[in-house]
């Protein structure tokens, strides 16, 4: 019965990666199809985060009440009913309407899912089980890729991966059950709270860091298409094709990542997925063409692998298991607001400096996530 219930947490990972790479993916042809400025992506983008955030805050007293299995399984039916919405959208005002589901789906299920895997599960698995968050975000670009070039139809590539999260909704709701009857299922109670987690050493630090995060990872898949596309001239479907490489390094490095999680530990990880991402957007950073900014955004990705399930995964060793919901939700909260700001900003950034300033914004947030993990490190008791 167990393993049963961590297949389908597998499969839930699945389709917390799908949507993530879509917009990214599909926007230099429908910034063109619907006439909308280079920036709109970012504002779509930040719409999205804002109702993640929401979500994620709640989340806590959401799955306190009814469950994490069903928190999931709703979570996973209002993505897919927000994605069936862009694939009819024609502007970007229906768009940002669609948004809103996309977004609240997307923080439900991220909180709810990511505390229980830390709470039940090692490292590895919590590895393993972003791996195959890095699956759906990055097939799901060769799926936008597939209706570019054959169809000339975004809105087919959304529609596609809307059947695919209404299946993956059912399959949720068939398995409620075996929540039930899990022994995970009974989260505890008591809790924390928001602001006791916040007065913890170490915490304020950490949501930095995983602020952070979230803008490097969010920005860099969101901007890679366009980035390549008017930096090199390639055409829409090859910039997307290209641009899912990211994720396929965040994908394959969180896979040999669980072999290697337990022995090393989770600062470890943090540590060497910092350094390793920042010598990535270096290779994009200089001036040696475009395989060898292909070549960047793929370290990158691969040095982004362990810093996510890592940071995740040693908050009830660091903080309590009492209070790790409330802190997982915040982080959440914390991460999705680097996603909500940073993405539209460097497009308003982009349109005055040019897409050229792209990977010197990725370094930033490399960097003082770096720093900020070493200082999370030095105010937490156990070293």
């Amino acid at each position: 019965m167990f393993s049963i219930l961590l297949a389908i947490i597998y499969v839930s990972f699945i389709s917390l990666g799908l949507p993530d790479s879509l917009l990214g993916s599909a926007w230099p042809l429908m910034q063109t199809e619907l006439g909308a400025p280079l920036s709109a992506a970012g504002w779509i983008s930040m719409t999205i985060s804002c109702f993640t955030i929401i979500s994620s805050l709640v989340s806590d007293r959401a799955t306190r009440r009814f469950g994490t299995g069903l928190v999931t399984a709703a979570s996973v039916l209002l993505t897919a009913a927000a994605l069936l919405g862009f694939s009819v959208s024609s502007s970007v005002w229906m768009l940002l309407l669609f948004a809103v589901p996309y977004g609240l789906g997307a923080g439900g299920v991220d909180a709810a899912l990511n505390n229980y895997v830390a709470l039940h599960y090692s490292s590895r698995h919590m590895s393993w089980l972003h791996c195959f968050w890095g699956v759906g975000a990055s097939v799901s670009p060769y799926i936008m890729s597939y209706a570019i070039s054959a169809k000339n139809s975004w809105e087919s590539g959304y529609r596609t991966v809307s059947i695919i999260q209404f299946v993956l909704t059912a399959a949720l709701f068939v398995s409620l059950p075996l929540w039930k009857k899990s022994n995970g299922e009974g989260e505890s109670t008591k809790s924390g709270g928001v602001r006791n987690a916040l007065k913890l050493p170490g915490v304020k630090a950490v949501l930095i860091s995983f602020f952070c995060y979230c803008a490097l990872e969010t920005t860099a898949g969101l901007w890679a298409s366009s980035y390549i596309a008017k930096s090199y001239g390639v055409s829409e479907e090859k910039a997307a094709s290209f641009a899912s490489l990211f994720y396929l390094g965040i994908t394959v490095g969180r896979f040999f990542n669980g072999f290697i999680a337990d022995r090393f530990g989770d600062k470890t990880m943090i540590r060497v997925g910092c350094t390793v991402a920042s010598l990535g957007i270096m290779c994009i950073l200089l001036p040696f063409g475009l395989h060898f900014t292909v070549i960047g955004l793929i370290i990158t990705g691969l040095g982004c692998a362990p810093i996510y399930p890592s940071v995740i995964h040693s908050t009830p060793e660091h903080f309590g298991a009492e209070n790790s919901q409330a802190i997982i939700g915040v982080q959440m909260a914390s991460a999705y607001l680097g996603s909500l700001l940073m993405p539209p900003v460097f497009g308003l950034l982009a349109q005055k400096l040019g897409m050229g300033l792209y990977p010197a914004y990725l370094l930033f947030f490399a960097l003082l996530m770096l720093a900020m993990t070493e200082t999370a490190n030095a105010r937490t008791k156990k070293k």
